[in-house]
């Protein structure tokens, strides 16, 4: 590769850059100089160590086609490889950031796990047929155009004598330039681009190679006892831990509550696919999309600011199963053999039956495992145990997911905990034919479409469809004996990042990828609950304890979510109102209290604390200073403590 081809190269990359740009940016988001000028260093950083590797080879005259004819053919086959696998990442990337808008990074090796259900999922989402011819004829393009390079070259007997040398050289030096990077001690790396301070930016930015590459080094992350040890009483003590012990590392707390009713009641918990507050209707968007589930906050106990511990499915339902956050990465805890084996709140609902309705399989992540090994006595009911029929590779609809759910529990006559997770509000966005006529699909523009927080119509109405799924379902369990006597709650899974401005949200939330994690947490039961809207932060660990205080059944805790209807102390329970989040794509961990927002960037030690409440950046003062050294300690543990639960929360066997 000589120089010319290397800023051929380069360019090529830069034009895949500009088109991330023009789809992905969001509406009113300017063109941003500093993010095309830092794209530009990391595509030469990967363009160059491709040429340096290629210089080194020719350095041996036996692969050197200048001096040996018959290295043309061994570089008529690598060439024509390196750009058509170049070519399938840059387009795996370009299809990883519409699905997760995030750059192609090591957490995509965790749908090989599930390559079946991926696979099904890519085709009925995405051209995969024009993508292959494409890349066929592409293959076939460089095979004839590298070939006809490179014979052009040998021809000119005097080429390597007379040009070969000094370019050698100079190509030696640019090449190491520009894979370091970068002026100074240390080269370039992917945490670079999020000292733009803008997320969009930094993805714009980042090479999907580089990216890639340095997420490998976080799949196998453990945990540091001595660390733990040290701040142990910190977080027994934030934790409320009545026994604290440094030796055992103990978190149990046991509770119990006088009953004087005694009449238990039934629990539905919904884990709602990829419900993000910002698209819905509670939160003032103004596309309106979920109207029913709004009318049922109003019925119930709403808290507003909940918060997820992490993104994705399989990490949102191991947080609520469990209490613990899944910092696992980049494989998701549920994946882990060490880590299956796991306590869970839902255990202490003695006298119950316990169920979980899935649309699909529970093969997927591994989550059969995590259920059946830790739920005692689970009834798992998946696609092929429905009447209904699959509609795309996520199973049966949602709607007929309530439904089917809704005959099985009307006929039981012991109290139940019963779990239904979505699937519906993901592509491929599938509205069954059975439906359209009662369900009405609505369109709007492109530009209302990504301002407030929509890819396409599709995916409004797909969110659409599961507020008409909450609709049928409240409906038809509103006809049945078990309505008046359960408790429903309703959770989101995750977020969805969204990369513009909201106005009905504080920029913190976008910037700094709030809304990745933050989802709508409803308790509903008009016979037992009062309504009541609650903006104080909560956290998706926080579920199950709740709803064992809702039913005052004595339970233990050794995880790490609370009680949101508990009645300590307003000093300790303002401490106890925060939520953790971790970050695994932009490698962050943090905390969220009601005003602030504490993060740290655990690669490259870089902190900030940002408002919850308006645009203005934090005061420095005394008592600012001291909420962040406190938040920065309780992140540190918090993050530590979450580490060592995921191999130690063990069930007594």
């Amino acid at each position: 590769m000589d120089l010319f081809g290397a800023l051929g190269l380069i360019a090529d990359f830069d034009r895949f850059q500009a088109d991330h740009f023009w789809s992905f940016n969001p509406p009113g988001k300017a063109l941003s100089g500093s993010a095309f000028i830092l794209g530009f260093r990391y595509d030469a950083r990967v363009v160059c160590v491709i040429g340096l590797a290629m210089m080194l080879l020719t350095a041996f005259p036996l692969l050197n086609p200048f001096k040996n004819n018959r290295a043309g053919t061994f570089w008529n086959i690598m060439l024509p490889f390196i750009f058509i696998v170049m070519v399938l990442v840059l387009a795996i990337d370009y299809y990883h950031f519409d699905y997760l808008h995030q750059r192609l990074n090591a957490t995509v090796l965790n749908y090989a796990e599930d390559a079946g259900i991926s696979f099904n999922m890519m085709w009925q989402s995405y051209p995969l047929i024009k993508i292959f011819l494409s890349l066929i004829v592409l293959l076939v393009l460089a095979r004839f155009g590298f070939a006809t390079w490179l014979a052009t070259f040998q021809q000119e007997d005097s080429y390597y004598k007379r040009k070969g040398r000094w370019q050698y050289v100079a190509a030696f030096l640019i090449f190491g330039i520009f894979i370091f990077g970068k002026i100074g001690q240390f080269p370039l790396r992917w945490s670079d681009a999020y000292t733009l301070s803008d997320d969009f930016k930094a993805n714009l930015a980042l090479n999907p190679f580089q990216s890639f590459l340095s997420t490998l080094n976080f799949r196998n992350a453990s945990y540091d006892v001595k660390k733990l040890k040290t701040d142990y009483a910190f977080m027994a003590d934030y934790l409320g831990v009545t026994a604290p012990d440094s030796a055992t590392l103990n978190f149990k707390r046991s509770y119990s509550i006088a009953d004087s009713n005694g009449n238990k009641p039934n629990i539905v918990l919904v884990i709602c696919e990829s419900f993000s507050s910002y698209k819905s209707s509670m939160y003032n968007n103004p596309l309106n999309s979920t109207p029913f589930f709004n009318d049922l906050c109003k019925q119930g106990i709403f808290f507003d600011r909940c918060f997820t511990p992490a993104y994705g499915t399989a990490r949102g339902v191991w947080a609520t199963i469990t209490g613990i956050p899944d910092v696992a990465t980049p494989k998701t805890a549920s994946r882990n053999p060490n880590a299956v084996d796991q306590r869970t709140i839902i255990n202490s609902f003695t006298g119950y039956n316990n169920f979980y309705f899935l649309g699909g399989s529970a093969t997927w992540a591994n989550i059969r495992g995590l259920l059946t090994n830790n739920i005692n006595n689970l009834k798992l009911y998946e696609q092929d145990d429905y009447n209904a029929k699959k509609i795309d590779v996520w199973g049966i609809s949602d709607k007929n997911l309530f439904l089917e759910s809704n005959k099985i529990l009307k006929k039981q006559t012991s109290p139940f905990f019963a779990v239904i997770q979505t699937a519906d509000n993901h592509r491929p966005y599938t509205i069954p034919d059975e439906d359209r006529d009662e369900f009405k699909l609505v369109s709007f523009t492109s530009d209302s479409l990504k301002r407030f927080g929509f890819e396409s119509n599709e995916e409004l109405n797909a969110f659409r469809y599961t507020d008409f799924g909450f609709q049928k379902f409240i409906e038809a369990a509103q006809k049945e004996a078990y309505f008046k006597n359960t408790i429903f709650v309703f959770v989101g899974d995750h977020g969805i990042r969204f990369n513009g401005n909201l106005d009905y949200f504080p920029k913190s939330w976008t910037e700094q990828g709030l809304t990745a994690e933050h989802v709508p947490l409803l308790f509903y039961a008009p016979a037992r609950l009062k309504p009541n809207r609650i903006n104080d932060v909560c956290s998706q660990l926080d579920i199950l304890p709740s709803i064992a205080s809702l039913i005052k059944i004595p339970y233990s805790n050794y995880s790490l979510g609370r009680n949101l209807f508990d009645t300590l102390s307003s000093v300790k329970m303002n401490m106890q109102k925060l939520a953790f989040i971790i970050d695994h794509d932009v490698k962050t961990v943090g905390l969220v209290s009601n005003q602030y927002y504490y993060l740290k960037n655990f690669k490259t030690g870089k902190e900030d604390l940002v408002s919850m409440t308006g645009n203005d950046p934090v005061p420095v003062n005394t008592s600012t200073d001291s909420i962040r050294n406190y938040l920065h300690r309780l992140t540190d543990v918090y993050y530590e403590t979450s580490k060592y639960l995921l191999l130690n929360n063990k069930k007594k066997q």
